[in-house]
């Protein structure tokens, strides 16, 4: 699934101008606002798959959640071949899974699940880190600390109580993954890319988030990281965001596992 996949969803684009006017009002007057293109028109499956992925990521489905079809083309106003289609695609990226008798849900992931994925981010991530000290230019560095400051604003309002509403949780998580896409851009590794948004990196990044109920971050934690990429030393840059990964690891490794077991005992 790639990033840009996820921004086709009509619905979010129409919350998101919205929304985006709110925060203006409330952020700092120097803010980036980050301007979202039109979608392309998108079949009914593919419909389907983004309002279903905006629901789970937005939390309104959480992991464990059951979902039908039936009731999911009813919602949508569609039969229940474009939802299936759409649930089958969810499946086979390991998001959502679905058991006899037990019919579709969010899946559960293991323990070991967890750590996994965040091995195979800590992975692509730290070459993706290398290869931006390399080919960054000047704007590039500058448009990189500009969006990580937007990162930090984000969380820390989050963590200041303003993170109750569904739409700017999704608003934060989606600045956040803007945020590591752009570093992997930079890099000039498209391949990279691809793999990087293939393997649902930050997307099961983003739902462990929401399952962990929005563990706190360290004040300038992305700008931090922004930073040492910005050094153009390969090797300050790649401690520093195996430091920037593993600290997300323990930080929810610990908050999620009893979301996962209370979703488990359902």
């Amino acid at each position: 699934m790639s990033h840009s996949s996820l921004m086709m969803c009509y619905k979010h684009l129409a919350e998101s101008s919205v929304l985006w006017k709110r925060l203006k009002k409330k952020s700092s007057p120097g803010a980036a606002v980050i301007h979202l293109a039109e979608p392309p028109r998108a079949s009914l499956s593919a419909r389907a798959y983004q309002t279903i992925l905006q629901r789970i990521l937005r939390g309104m489905v959480p992991i464990g959640g059951e979902l039908s079809r039936r009731k999911l083309a009813i919602e949508l106003g569609m039969s229940i071949l474009p939802v299936s289609e759409a649930l089958q695609r969810l499946q086979n990226e390991g998001i959502v899974e679905t058991r006899p008798r037990k019919g579709t849900r969010v899946r559960i992931p293991t323990d070991t699940d967890v750590r996994e994925r965040y091995v195979i981010r800590e992975a692509l991530e730290s070459q993706t880190a290398r290869l931006f000290c390399r080919t960054a230019a000047p704007a590039d560095q500058k448009e990189l600390l500009k969006m990580a400051k937007r990162v930090d604003l984000l969380y820390a309002r989050c963590f200041e109580g303003v993170g109750g509403d569904p739409d700017f949780l999704y608003l934060v998580q989606d600045t956040h993954t803007r945020f590591h896409l752009r570093i992997a851009e930079v890099s000039g590794c498209l391949a990279l890319r691809r793999i990087l948004e293939a393997n649902q990196v930050l997307t099961f990044n983003w739902l462990y988030y929401v399952a962990a109920s929005r563990p706190s971050l360290p004040p300038r934690f992305h700008s931090e990281l922004a930073e040492a990429l910005c050094t153009r030393d390969e090797e300050v840059a790649d401690r520093a965001m195996r430091a920037h990964i593993r600290y997300g690891l323990d930080n929810v490794i610990n908050c999620v596992t009893p979301a996962l077991a209370a979703a488990a005992a359902r």
